[in-house]
């Protein structure tokens, strides 16, 4: 059996990253593998979350983890600590005697329930004992109406349990979702700007520093140089304006951040970094922002390395670009299409970034799909790309580390 794992952030009110859920092809319906015992995918999955390590996907935050019938029946959430995990209870388990005695065992350990896609059901003494034990009810916004929304909130308002607002999807329904009482929210709403507006994102200072300290010596290392700017969204995208200005006039399309370095000029580098530290501002990014840039960096390393593992070296600097600029519009809020105007990015890379097929685009998918966790897709395109699920879970977790180590601010060189 195969089990790809990936993640998506749970935000607070002021849009801080409380959790993650790790989400995997966990049954029969959701997996490609049709003849598969329910016992043994229960095994793969939790040696899944060992072998890609719960420290790398948590960030140190809370995990909510999906548990089916199974799982619960046989207590296996217990693998993992009380304060790493939310005990996630699928829409599809039938609160059983057996089940409800497990999750009182649960909560008697510390462990946190929250109820997925719920939906009000009367007339249910389980069904009830078991909203008595969640602490946290997700709700489907997309699925279930406001109105059905608020009278599921009415009705247990009085109970010691909290809100999460899933499939958050606009800015507006964010919003919406605020003013109705959640607490928590999971979805894409950060992907789309709502405003159009000019907006700079800070260059990380550490990275600045080095660059300067690479800059004085009497040979630079460009790799190292190279290394350390593709590590960080903004001086990655302010570099390709710098050779897309009328002073540059750069006649070539740019495939590679070592390339721009080699194009611009270590004389022409040296002067704009120079200027750039004076220009940049210690003020810290807001935290959706944040979490933004470290799923581009995640996207661009896990295209890169997808890429080499396939034997595409020739295309994985093209990969790693066309996964770091993937969300310059939520960062820069303004269109996709006029952000890339500005920017001499090669058009293989561009028509990718547009959702255009290309030779790029199978990675791209595969990144795109196995982080939102639609593994129906993952499916074909990883036997398109002949890579298991041992594989890319590995990429995963080397992608997930190395963007934490760039936004911690540690040296990638």
């Amino acid at each position: 059996m195969e089990v790809f794992v990936a993640r998506q952030p749970i935000l607070t009110k002021k849009q801080e990253v409380f959790a993650y859920e790790l989400l995997y092809r966990n049954n029969k319906h959701d997996n490609l593998y049709a003849n598969l015992d329910s016992d043994q995918a229960t095994s793969e999955v939790i040696n899944s979350f060992l072998q890609i390590g719960i420290e790398e996907l948590s960030d140190g935050k809370p995990c909510f983890v999906n548990f089916t019938e199974t799982l619960l029946e046989n207590t296996v959430p217990t693998f993992l600590q009380p304060e790493l995990m939310v005990v996630e209870i699928l829409e599809t388990v039938r609160p059983t005697e057996k089940i409800i005695e497990n999750c009182m065992k649960l909560k008697a350990q510390g462990y946190k329930i929250a109820l997925d896609d719920f939906e009000l059901v009367e007339n249910d003494i389980n069904f009830n004992k078991l909203i008595s034990l969640a602490d946290i009810i997700k709700i489907d916004i997309q699925k279930t109406n406001r109105f059905e929304q608020l009278k599921i909130m009415n009705e247990l308002q009085n109970r010691n349990i909290v809100f999460l607002a899933e499939k958050v999807e606009t800015r507006e329904e964010f919003e919406q979702c605020l003013y109705d009482g959640y607490s928590y929210f999971q979805g894409y709403f950060f992907s789309k700007p709502v405003i159009l507006s000019s907006k700079d994102i800070p260059v990380f200072n550490h990275n600045l520093y080095i660059i300067i300290s690479e800059l004085s010596k009497e040979d630079p290392d460009i790799d190292r140089l190279s290394n350390i700017i593709e590590s960080d969204v903004s001086l990655s995208y302010k570099l390709l304006r710098l050779l897309n200005s009328p002073t540059i006039g750069l006649v070539y399309k740019i495939k590679s951040i070592k390339q721009a370095i080699v194009l611009l000029g270590l004389i022409e580098l040296r002067k704009w970094v120079y200027v750039l530290s004076f220009r940049e501002q210690l003020e810290k990014t807001d935290p959706v922002i944040d979490e933004v840039i470290k799923l581009s960096l995640t996207r661009a390393k896990a295209s890169e390395l997808i890429s080499l593992h396939i034997g595409k070296r020739k295309e994985s600097s093209s990969m790693f670009l066309m996964g770091l600029f993937s969300l310059v519009e939520p960062i820069f809020k303004k269109p996709l299409e006029e952000i890339l105007q500005k920017l001499p990015l090669d058009q293989e890379i561009k028509d990718s970034l547009l959702g255009l097929e290309t030779s790029l685009t199978p990675v791209r998918d595969l990144v795109f799909a196995a982080e939102k966790g639609e593994w129906n897709k993952v499916g074909p395109l990883v036997k398109e790309l002949g890579i298991n699920a041992e594989n890319y879970n590995d990429l995963y977790k080397k992608s997930l580390m190395w963007a934490k180590e760039v936004m911690d601010g540690n040296d990638m060189a």
